[in-house]
Protein backbone atom coordinates (compact mmCIF):
# COMPACT_ATOMS: atom_id res chain seq x y z
CA UNK A 1 0.00 0.00 0.00
CA UNK A 2 1.02 3.59 -0.80
CA UNK A 3 -0.59 6.80 0.90
CA UNK A 4 -0.04 9.80 -1.05
CA UNK A 5 0.92 12.74 1.17
CA UNK A 6 0.91 15.24 -1.51
CA UNK A 7 -0.36 14.92 -4.63
CA UNK A 8 1.73 18.14 -6.19
CA UNK A 9 0.37 20.27 -9.23
CA UNK A 10 -1.70 17.09 -10.59
CA UNK A 11 -1.36 13.63 -10.36
CA UNK A 12 -4.19 10.93 -11.85
CA UNK A 13 -4.33 7.52 -11.85
CA UNK A 14 -3.57 6.70 -16.04
CA UNK A 15 -2.72 3.70 -18.34
CA UNK A 16 -3.31 3.75 -21.80
CA UNK A 17 -6.47 4.52 -22.46
CA UNK A 18 -9.65 3.18 -23.79
CA UNK A 19 -9.26 4.23 -27.44
CA UNK A 20 -11.83 1.04 -28.11
CA UNK A 21 -14.45 3.24 -27.04
CA UNK A 22 -14.36 6.65 -29.16
CA UNK A 23 -16.41 5.74 -31.61
CA UNK A 24 -19.06 5.39 -28.66
CA UNK A 25 -18.37 9.12 -27.98
CA UNK A 26 -16.09 8.07 -24.87
CA UNK A 27 -12.59 10.31 -24.97
CA UNK A 28 -9.60 7.95 -24.62
CA UNK A 29 -8.26 9.77 -22.00
CA UNK A 30 -4.74 7.52 -20.48
CA UNK A 31 -1.35 8.86 -20.55
CA UNK A 32 -0.17 12.00 -22.02
CA UNK A 33 2.92 10.14 -22.66
CA UNK A 34 2.41 6.50 -23.48
CA UNK A 35 5.77 5.30 -24.00
CA UNK A 36 7.01 6.38 -20.80
CA UNK A 37 3.72 4.94 -19.16
CA UNK A 38 4.49 1.55 -20.45
CA UNK A 39 7.99 1.64 -19.96
CA UNK A 40 7.42 2.04 -16.37
CA UNK A 41 5.66 -1.15 -16.92
CA UNK A 42 7.72 -3.16 -18.39
CA UNK A 43 10.22 -2.18 -16.11
CA UNK A 44 8.14 -3.90 -12.89
CA UNK A 45 6.92 -7.13 -15.77
CA UNK A 46 3.49 -5.58 -15.44
CA UNK A 47 1.10 -5.85 -18.24
CA UNK A 48 1.86 -3.00 -20.98
CA UNK A 49 -1.30 -1.33 -20.03
CA UNK A 50 -1.16 -1.68 -16.01
CA UNK A 51 -2.08 1.76 -14.47
CA UNK A 52 0.36 4.12 -13.24
CA UNK A 53 0.59 7.43 -11.47
CA UNK A 54 0.88 10.26 -13.67
CA UNK A 55 2.90 13.50 -11.57
CA UNK A 56 2.86 16.54 -13.78
CA UNK A 57 4.94 19.44 -12.34
CA UNK A 58 6.14 17.58 -9.33
CA UNK A 59 5.04 18.57 -5.65
CA UNK A 60 4.27 15.14 -5.13
CA UNK A 61 5.07 12.66 -2.15
CA UNK A 62 4.09 9.31 -0.93
CA UNK A 63 4.66 7.07 1.91
CA UNK A 64 5.10 3.21 1.55
CA UNK A 65 3.30 1.47 3.97
CA UNK A 66 4.80 -1.37 2.84
CA UNK A 67 8.18 -3.16 1.11
CA UNK A 68 7.40 -2.37 -2.64
CA UNK A 69 9.29 -2.11 -6.19
CA UNK A 70 8.22 0.73 -8.21
CA UNK A 71 9.38 2.31 -11.57
CA UNK A 72 9.90 5.88 -12.72
CA UNK A 73 10.02 6.56 -16.50
CA UNK A 74 9.33 9.62 -17.80
CA UNK A 75 10.47 13.48 -17.07
CA UNK A 76 13.11 14.26 -14.52
CA UNK A 77 11.02 15.56 -11.99
CA UNK A 78 14.12 15.09 -9.05
CA UNK A 79 12.99 12.30 -7.51
CA UNK A 80 13.94 11.10 -4.10
CA UNK A 81 13.69 8.28 -1.76
CA UNK A 82 14.08 9.57 1.81
CA UNK A 83 16.03 11.99 0.61
CA UNK A 84 18.37 10.45 -1.81
CA UNK A 85 18.37 10.94 -5.37
CA UNK A 86 16.95 8.56 -7.77
CA UNK A 87 17.69 7.29 -11.25
CA UNK A 88 15.50 7.73 -13.76
CA UNK A 89 13.64 5.00 -16.17
CA UNK A 90 14.81 2.75 -13.29
CA UNK A 91 13.21 0.50 -10.33
CA UNK A 92 13.55 0.74 -7.15
CA UNK A 93 13.17 -1.17 -3.74
CA UNK A 94 11.65 0.76 -1.16
CA UNK A 95 11.44 -0.10 2.52
CA UNK A 96 8.19 -0.47 4.61
CA UNK A 97 7.78 3.60 5.74
CA UNK A 98 10.31 4.84 2.64
CA UNK A 99 9.19 8.53 1.56
CA UNK A 100 9.03 8.73 -2.18
CA UNK A 101 9.34 13.09 -3.19
CA UNK A 102 8.89 13.90 -6.97
CA UNK A 103 10.05 17.62 -6.14
CA UNK A 104 9.78 19.49 -9.85
CA UNK A 105 11.33 19.43 -13.25
CA UNK A 106 15.13 19.74 -13.54
CA UNK A 107 15.87 19.51 -17.02
CA UNK A 108 15.07 21.76 -19.80
CA UNK A 109 12.04 19.17 -20.85
CA UNK A 110 9.96 16.93 -19.87
CA UNK A 111 6.68 17.67 -17.99
CA UNK A 112 4.97 14.37 -16.53
CA UNK A 113 6.72 11.16 -14.77
CA UNK A 114 5.17 7.95 -14.58
CA UNK A 115 4.83 5.92 -11.36
CA UNK A 116 4.42 2.28 -11.62
CA UNK A 117 4.04 -0.33 -8.49
CA UNK A 118 4.74 -3.97 -9.18
CA UNK A 119 1.61 -5.81 -9.45
CA UNK A 120 -0.28 -2.40 -11.04
CA UNK A 121 -2.13 -0.03 -9.38
CA UNK A 122 -5.52 -1.56 -8.06
CA UNK A 123 -8.61 0.55 -9.37
CA UNK A 124 -11.93 -0.15 -10.61
CA UNK A 125 -11.79 -0.98 -14.64
CA UNK A 126 -14.15 1.36 -16.35
CA UNK A 127 -15.42 0.92 -19.75
CA UNK A 128 -12.10 -1.43 -20.15
CA UNK A 129 -9.33 0.92 -18.88
CA UNK A 130 -8.35 2.24 -15.34
CA UNK A 131 -7.37 5.56 -16.77
CA UNK A 132 -9.28 8.65 -15.27
CA UNK A 133 -11.22 11.01 -17.46
CA UNK A 134 -11.70 14.07 -14.78
CA UNK A 135 -13.80 15.84 -17.05
CA UNK A 136 -16.31 12.91 -17.12
CA UNK A 137 -15.88 12.16 -13.40
CA UNK A 138 -14.83 8.50 -13.66
CA UNK A 139 -11.83 6.09 -13.79
CA UNK A 140 -8.98 6.03 -11.71
CA UNK A 141 -10.13 6.79 -7.96
CA UNK A 142 -13.20 7.78 -7.94
CA UNK A 143 -12.96 9.62 -11.38
CA UNK A 144 -11.03 12.49 -9.84
CA UNK A 145 -7.58 14.34 -9.67
CA UNK A 146 -5.68 12.59 -6.36
CA UNK A 147 -5.28 13.98 -3.20
CA UNK A 148 -3.69 14.13 -0.06
CA UNK A 149 -4.85 11.06 1.91
CA UNK A 150 -5.80 8.85 -0.15
CA UNK A 151 -4.12 5.40 -0.20
CA UNK A 152 -2.84 3.15 -3.47
CA UNK A 153 -2.64 -0.99 -3.27
CA UNK A 154 -1.47 -3.19 -6.03
CA UNK A 155 -3.20 -5.59 -7.63
CA UNK A 156 -0.82 -8.62 -6.47
CA UNK A 157 0.92 -8.41 -3.52
CA UNK A 158 4.48 -7.67 -3.32
CA UNK A 159 6.92 -10.66 -2.54
CA UNK A 160 10.80 -10.48 -2.11
CA UNK A 161 11.48 -12.32 -5.47
CA UNK A 162 9.74 -9.21 -6.86
CA UNK A 163 12.27 -6.98 -5.07
CA UNK A 164 15.16 -9.73 -6.50
CA UNK A 165 13.94 -9.88 -9.76
CA UNK A 166 13.22 -6.38 -10.84
CA UNK A 167 14.59 -3.94 -8.72
CA UNK A 168 17.80 -2.29 -10.01
CA UNK A 169 16.90 -2.52 -13.71
CA UNK A 170 17.85 0.52 -15.64
CA UNK A 171 15.64 1.06 -19.13
CA UNK A 172 18.21 1.28 -22.24
CA UNK A 173 19.58 4.47 -22.68
CA UNK A 174 19.06 4.52 -26.35
CA UNK A 175 15.91 3.20 -26.50
CA UNK A 176 13.64 6.50 -26.11
CA UNK A 177 11.17 8.54 -28.06
CA UNK A 178 13.45 12.22 -29.04
CA UNK A 179 12.84 13.73 -25.54
CA UNK A 180 14.56 17.66 -26.04
CA UNK A 181 13.55 20.85 -24.70
CA UNK A 182 12.67 22.34 -28.18
CA UNK A 183 11.06 18.59 -29.44
CA UNK A 184 11.13 18.16 -33.32
CA UNK A 185 7.42 16.74 -33.56
CA UNK A 186 6.67 15.37 -37.21
CA UNK A 187 3.44 15.61 -38.74
CA UNK A 188 1.30 14.19 -41.40
CA UNK A 189 -0.84 16.46 -43.87
CA UNK A 190 -4.42 16.32 -42.75
CA UNK A 191 -7.52 15.23 -44.95
CA UNK A 192 -8.56 19.32 -45.24
CA UNK A 193 -5.20 20.36 -45.75
CA UNK A 194 -6.09 21.36 -49.46
CA UNK A 195 -8.37 23.71 -47.76
CA UNK A 196 -6.14 26.17 -46.53
CA UNK A 197 -3.86 29.16 -48.33
CA UNK A 198 -0.82 27.77 -50.01
CA UNK A 199 1.63 28.60 -47.51
CA UNK A 200 -0.63 27.61 -44.77
CA UNK A 201 1.81 24.18 -43.87
CA UNK A 202 4.66 26.33 -44.33
CA UNK A 203 3.37 28.91 -41.35
CA UNK A 204 2.58 26.17 -39.28
CA UNK A 205 6.28 24.43 -39.20
CA UNK A 206 8.43 27.55 -40.22
CA UNK A 207 9.31 28.29 -36.28
CA UNK A 208 8.98 27.49 -32.96
CA UNK A 209 5.74 27.52 -31.36
CA UNK A 210 4.75 28.62 -27.57
CA UNK A 211 2.36 26.13 -25.95
CA UNK A 212 -0.12 28.86 -24.00
CA UNK A 213 -1.63 28.95 -20.54
CA UNK A 214 -5.14 27.80 -21.99
CA UNK A 215 -3.79 24.56 -23.00
CA UNK A 216 -4.74 21.53 -20.75
CA UNK A 217 -4.84 17.53 -21.46
CA UNK A 218 -7.92 17.87 -24.08
CA UNK A 219 -5.50 19.69 -26.21
CA UNK A 220 -2.68 22.39 -26.97
CA UNK A 221 -2.99 26.06 -28.23
CA UNK A 222 0.00 27.97 -29.29
CA UNK A 223 1.73 31.57 -29.93
CA UNK A 224 3.72 32.43 -32.36
CA UNK A 225 1.86 31.10 -35.06
CA UNK A 226 0.51 33.49 -38.23
CA UNK A 227 -2.88 33.13 -38.45
CA UNK A 228 -3.63 29.77 -40.70
CA UNK A 229 -5.95 30.80 -43.47
CA UNK A 230 -9.22 28.75 -45.25
CA UNK A 231 -8.87 29.48 -48.69
CA UNK A 232 -12.54 30.14 -48.97
CA UNK A 233 -15.67 30.28 -46.19
CA UNK A 234 -15.88 26.58 -44.91
CA UNK A 235 -19.04 24.41 -43.29
CA UNK A 236 -17.12 20.80 -42.75
CA UNK A 237 -19.62 17.59 -41.42
CA UNK A 238 -18.02 16.72 -37.91
CA UNK A 239 -15.62 14.37 -37.99
CA UNK A 240 -13.69 11.23 -35.61
CA UNK A 241 -10.95 12.95 -34.26
CA UNK A 242 -8.56 12.01 -31.90
CA UNK A 243 -5.18 12.85 -30.23
CA UNK A 244 -2.62 14.03 -32.47
CA UNK A 245 -4.94 15.91 -34.67
CA UNK A 246 -4.45 19.71 -35.25
CA UNK A 247 -7.84 21.67 -36.05
CA UNK A 248 -7.92 24.85 -37.39
CA UNK A 249 -11.22 27.19 -36.05
CA UNK A 250 -12.30 30.08 -38.10
CA UNK A 251 -9.82 32.02 -36.23
CA UNK A 252 -6.94 30.50 -37.77
CA UNK A 253 -5.29 29.69 -34.50
CA UNK A 254 -4.64 25.57 -34.44
CA UNK A 255 -5.41 23.25 -31.51
CA UNK A 256 -3.56 20.47 -31.30
CA UNK A 257 -5.70 18.00 -29.61
CA UNK A 258 -3.97 16.02 -26.66
CA UNK A 259 -4.91 12.60 -24.38
CA UNK A 260 -8.81 13.90 -23.76
CA UNK A 261 -9.78 15.32 -26.50
CA UNK A 262 -13.20 15.22 -27.81
CA UNK A 263 -14.19 12.61 -30.16
CA UNK A 264 -15.83 14.14 -32.86
CA UNK A 265 -14.91 17.67 -34.44
CA UNK A 266 -16.55 19.92 -37.47
CA UNK A 267 -12.68 22.62 -37.40
CA UNK A 268 -10.85 21.12 -40.41
CA UNK A 269 -7.95 19.00 -39.64
CA UNK A 270 -4.80 20.91 -41.48
CA UNK A 271 -2.43 17.70 -39.90
CA UNK A 272 -1.88 14.67 -37.81
CA UNK A 273 1.45 14.19 -35.13
CA UNK A 274 2.72 10.87 -35.98
CA UNK A 275 2.30 8.65 -33.52
CA UNK A 276 5.77 7.89 -32.18
CA UNK A 277 5.98 11.65 -32.12
CA UNK A 278 3.07 11.97 -29.54
CA UNK A 279 4.96 11.02 -26.22
CA UNK A 280 7.59 14.58 -26.88
CA UNK A 281 4.23 16.69 -27.19
CA UNK A 282 3.01 14.63 -23.95
CA UNK A 283 5.90 15.75 -22.20
CA UNK A 284 5.54 19.86 -22.52
CA UNK A 285 3.69 22.21 -20.54
CA UNK A 286 2.37 25.68 -20.90
CA UNK A 287 5.34 28.28 -21.74
CA UNK A 288 7.24 25.49 -23.49
CA UNK A 289 7.78 25.14 -26.93
CA UNK A 290 7.68 22.64 -29.84
CA UNK A 291 8.72 22.71 -33.97
CA UNK A 292 6.41 20.77 -36.42
CA UNK A 293 8.16 19.29 -39.41
CA UNK A 294 6.22 17.87 -41.87
CA UNK A 295 7.01 14.13 -42.74
CA UNK A 296 5.67 11.31 -45.30
CA UNK A 297 3.81 8.02 -44.48
CA UNK A 298 6.86 6.12 -44.48
CA UNK A 299 8.96 7.90 -42.33
CA UNK A 300 5.80 8.03 -39.90
CA UNK A 301 5.28 4.00 -40.22
CA UNK A 302 9.30 3.75 -39.61
CA UNK A 303 9.47 5.92 -36.66
CA UNK A 304 6.52 3.91 -34.95
CA UNK A 305 7.69 0.61 -35.52
CA UNK A 306 11.13 1.61 -33.93
CA UNK A 307 8.99 2.60 -30.90
CA UNK A 308 7.31 -0.30 -30.82
CA UNK A 309 10.99 -2.22 -31.02
CA UNK A 310 11.77 -0.46 -27.91
CA UNK A 311 9.01 -1.40 -26.08
CA UNK A 312 9.18 -4.69 -26.74
CA UNK A 313 13.05 -5.00 -26.48
CA UNK A 314 12.45 -3.48 -23.54
CA UNK A 315 10.41 -5.52 -21.64
CA UNK A 316 13.63 -8.43 -21.96
CA UNK A 317 15.17 -9.11 -18.81
CA UNK A 318 18.60 -9.10 -20.69
CA UNK A 319 17.85 -5.13 -22.49
CA UNK A 320 18.35 -4.01 -18.79
CA UNK A 321 21.75 -3.11 -16.85
CA UNK A 322 21.14 -3.79 -13.38
CA UNK A 323 22.07 -0.58 -10.97
CA UNK A 324 22.90 -2.79 -7.44
CA UNK A 325 23.06 0.38 -5.34
CA UNK A 326 19.21 0.91 -5.50
CA UNK A 327 18.58 -3.16 -4.77
CA UNK A 328 18.42 -1.89 -0.86
CA UNK A 329 18.13 -4.81 1.31
CA UNK A 330 16.38 -6.84 -0.96
CA UNK A 331 19.74 -7.53 -2.85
Amino acid sequence: MMHIISSGILSLIQDLGRPHMQPFAVPASGAMDRFACEAANRLLGNAPDAACVEVTGGGAMFEFAEASVFALAGADLDATLNGRRLPNWATVYAPKGAQLALVGRQTAWGARAYLALSGGIDVPMVLGSRSTYAAGGFGGLGGRVLKAGDQLTAQTPFTQFDALRFAGRLWPAHAKPAYAALPKVRLLLGPHAHLFSDNAIQQLSAQPLKITSTSNRMGYRFEGCPKLVYRQALSLASLGVFAGVIQVPPDGSPILLAADAQTTGGYPIIGVVIQADLPLVGQCLPGDTLHFAVCGLDEAVQALTQTQQWLALGGQDDDYTLGLAWRGSAA
